[in-house]
């Protein structure tokens, strides 16, 4: 198995990581291993003052992932590269195994990745119309989007569209979700729930949105939990962040983004490099559209 991902922006995370000339990064949302191999490249080359050496942890919840890469030829070879499977909200665990208290940087790049979109057992893309609607990113653990629907009433399903998806008609898809149920007929693929999408969402004047990109969203977000793992891990990060370290996270839509933009000016163990996201070239959005909608925003860990 190879990769098609691209990583997003990665000249700014080279940069904003790489001024550090780091001995230990968390890449926590490891996906394609883009991120990894350029940091590798700014790594310190000598050992630390307790003997640690340069290293890479690279998390993800994809098990395909980390069995793609955690082999003798592949990234997984590199000494300079440990991979563990897991959120990265479990970076402290990660950290701890490999015999160190702190990491000297974050990089978190929020997106889902390519290969995700293009696994049909996953149904992330809803260009696969016959796809189970699992939505996982971890397929071993949780439930899958349709049991999640299955088990939930109308209004949590509403809400969760609503909240996550800022949906302005998540009622009116909740409404008909469980009105298939009622009628034995539950939300089963990706074509079941696009087809409900499109029925319930009019078009826009640009057509530029597909109907169901924001229940889609929405159920990915709530099915992994996606924000709260987020939340937690930006709370507790100022006490496994060495003083002077940097986390670099790369956002996708404004609820990401505010909730990095928040955890950052709210604890003052953090100072703001980036008074405003950066966004990719125009470069880079020609070359990768998936990067067009990206926000990197970084903070720097304070020495007390």
């Amino acid at each position: 198995m190879t990769t098609e991902h691209v990583s997003v922006m990665p000249d700014e995370i080279v940069q904003w990581i790489g001024e550090l000339r780091p001995r230990t990064i968390v890449d926590g949302t490891y996906g394609g291993g883009g991120h990894t191999r350029l940091l590798c490249e700014v790594l310190a080359s000598d050992e630390g003052p307790d003997g640690e050496s340069p290293l890479i942890i690279g998390m993800d919840r994809d098990p395909a992932v980390i069995r793609r890469d955690d082999v003798p030829d592949g990234p997984g070879g590199d000494p300079r590269i440990e991979l563990f499977l897991g959120s990265y909200e479990k970076a402290p665990a990660a950290i701890s195994h490999c015999g160190r208290t702190h990491a000297d940087a974050l990089v978190l790049d929020l997106g889902l990745s390519s290969d995700q979109l293009a696994d049909r057992e996953r149904g992330f893309s809803f260009t696969l119309p016959d796809a189970e609607l699992d939505l996982r990113f971890d397929p071993e653990s949780d439930l899958p989007a349709y049991r999640w629907l299955a088990i939930h009433s109308e209004k949590d399903i509403a809400d969760a569209i609503y909240q996550f998806g800022e949906e302005r008609f998540s009622r009116r898809i909740a409404r008909q979700i469980c009105l298939r149920a009622k009628e034995k007929s539950p939300v089963r693929t990706v074509g079941d729930l696009v087809e409900i999408c499109r029925r319930c969402v009019p078009r826009s004047k640009n057509h530029d949105i597909h109907p169901a990109t924001r229940t889609f969203q929405a159920l990915r977000i709530a099915v992994n939990d996606e924000l709260g793992i987020l939340q937690r891990t930006l709370a507790s990060a100022g006490d496994w962040i060495a003083p002077g370290g940097r986390i670099a996270a790369i956002s996708f839509h404004s609820l990401e983004d505010r909730i990095v933009k928040n955890a950052f000016r709210e604890d003052d163990r953090w100072t703001v490099l980036t008074k405003k996201p950066l966004r990719p070239t125009d470069e880079e959005v020609q070359s990768n559209p998936r990067s067009r909608s990206a926000k990197l925003r970084v903070a720097q860990r304070n020495e007390t």
